[in-house]
This record gives structure tokens, sequence and C-alpha cells, in this order.
């Protein structure tokens, strides 16, 4: 356990994600009421404060190269980064500091940032199910986990989207200072200590590694865009103009898996993701590309052991039942 103060310094930059700085800053910052010690700072590139993404200025510390060292380093995401490339100077300026730090995090997104300084070559990691593969297929020496709320390779942690950051900290707070106080954080912010499940429970639909090859991607990407469409065997191997086949080789040795089962897999996260929205259970079959209700209806009670209805009873609304 970690005694003493314990300084961690948040890297930030124009376009930052002002939930993955403020969502973890408050975790330790919430910590200290209990007991713990730690010193947060702000650190830009250059020094310069910056603009996040909602438009909020945001005064900093210093430079991230001023410091001296520090014992935790977190890289807070934005959604530039997914969409472009992490430019030279944000990632150059991260590693430095990563290399002197006693272990190092990103939040959601800042985990491309991380992998373009190199930090993440040959680590496991994770970020936002959204850009899982994304982050997979433009730095292939990192091992994606798009399923897992966090990673943690050594000191090296990542975590996934936005409110993951707290899923985050309070495992770092408990790694330094044990379970009891992270625990009394985790009631005082009404959060779990621990939450159930992965990010599949979000994801609508669920995306899975990436396939290595650029042909079974774009028939992945095909399906996962038009649950609805046409996906049979015959159909998906003429878009490649290859054999059934070689098609069902290809997602046996990259994704273990059928194309049909594949199609199935998307179509009930679809389904689930509708039944969550508030629609019927034959408008979700519809909408998700099932054949008829009672085909979703089978799919839900292999998968879940519940019928569509029952998942929606469970999972459809966060309102609770108030007193007559």
């Amino acid at each position: 356990m970690h005694t003493g103060p314990h300084r961690v310094a948040v890297f930030v930059y124009d376009g930052v994600t002002l939930l993955d700085v403020a969502g973890p800053a408050e975790v330790f910052k919430e910590a200290n009421r209990f007991g713990a010690d730690y010193r947060i700072v702000l650190l830009s590139p250059t020094g310069a404060d910056v603009t996040s993404s909602l438009g909020v200025r945001m005064a900093v510390d210093g430079a991230v190269s001023a410091e001296p060292t520090f014992d935790t380093l977190l890289v807070a995401g934005s959604d530039h980064y997914p969409r472009t490339q992490v430019p030279a100077d944000l990632a150059d300026a991260v590693r430095l500091p990563v290399a002197v730090a006693g272990r190092v995090a990103s939040i959601c997104t800042g985990a491309f940032v991380l992998a373009a300084a190199g930090v993440l070559d040959g680590k496991r990691a994770t970020t936002h199910w959204q850009v899982a593969h994304e982050l997979a297929a433009r730095y292939p020496a990192c091992r994606v986990e798009p399923d897992a709320i966090y990673v943690r390779d050594g000191t090296t942690y990542t975590s996934a989207g936005v409110t993951a950051g707290i899923d985050l900290a309070l495992a770092l707070v408990e790694e330094d200072h044990g379970p009891d106080l992270a625990r009394d954080v985790a009631r005082a912010l009404v959060v779990y200590m621990q939450r159930a499940g992965g990010q599949s429970q979000f994801s609508a639909p669920l995306q899975g590694p990436p396939p290595r090859s650029a042909a079974l991607r774009t028939i992945t990407d095909v399906v996962t865009a038009n649950p609805r469409g046409e996906h049979s065997l015959t159909e998906l191997a003429r878009h490649l103009n290859v054999s059934t086949r070689q098609l069902t080789r290809l997602f046996h040795d990259e994704l273990s898996t059928t194309p049909a089962r594949y199609v199935e897999n998307i179509r009930f996260d679809m389904a689930r993701a509708l039944l969550d929205q508030g629609h019927t259970a034959t408008q979700a079959a519809t909408l998700a590309g099932f054949p008829s209700y009672e085909s979703m209806r089978r799919v839900f009670a292999r998968k879940l052991s519940i019928s569509p209805a029952a998942y929606q009873r469970r999972f459809a609304t966060a309102r609770r039942a108030q007193p007559g």
C-alpha cells in the first residue's frame, strides 16, 4: 500500500473530454476525505491552459515536461483522436512522463495517445467499445480487449468509456489504500465498488475484436451497419466475390464462429438495445432483422435463459417504482 503524499498528474490538451478529467479526480479528492493523501495536478503539453470538449477553459498547473516525477499519470481522452491521427507533438509530450511515472493510466480514448507514443506496444488494453476496433486496427502491436471496463498490464492501465474512468480510479485507490477505503469512496460517490459485467452490456451492437483481414472487416462492417439486411452465407460471400467455403473458413479462423452465428449475435445485441429503449418485442425483432419474433425469442432463451419480455422488465428503465 502507498504511504505519504501521492502525486497524480492528469495530462490534458485542447479538446479533452471534461468527464475524463473530473471523474477520476473526484475519486481521488474523495479518497482524501477518508485518509488518503493525493495531490492532483493538471498538466498540458506546453503549460498553456486548454479548452475542453465542452468549451470550458481549464487552468493547468504547468507543462508536463516541467514536472520532475509523479506517482500516477492519467491521460484523459478526446473525441478527436479516434477520428484522426494523434499529432506527433501530443504523443511526444507523454513519452518522458510515462518513463518516470510509477504507473500510467488512460481514460477512454486516452488509450489512443498512449498507443501513439508506443506505450501500449505488446500490452493488453481497452478503450470505449465504439472505437476499440479502431484502436486495434491502428495499433496492431496492442492487444485490445473491447469488453473490459479497465485493463491492467504491469504498471499500465487503460479504461473504457468516460465513466469507466471512475471505476479505474477506484481500483487505483484500492491498490494504494485497500478495499475498505475504496469502498467508503464508492459509497460516498454513490457508485459501484466494482461494476458487474463488461462493456457488452452497454454496447449496441457489440463490437468484438476486429478481424485481421481487410476482407472480413468489410463483411463485419456491412452486417453491423445494417443488421436488417440480407446476410445469408451466399449473399455475404457474393459481396466479397469469394466462395461460401472460403468465407466460412475466414470466420472460423479469425472470429471462431460462423457467418450465420455472427449475424445472429449482431441482431441479438441490436434487439436488446431496442428493448432497452422501450420498443415492443415484436418491433425489436423486426428492426433488428430477425425473421420473426419467435426466432428472436429462441436466441434470447439460449443466450440469457429468459424471454425478451422478461429481459425488458429487468433492464428497460432505471426508474424505480414509487410507493402509492
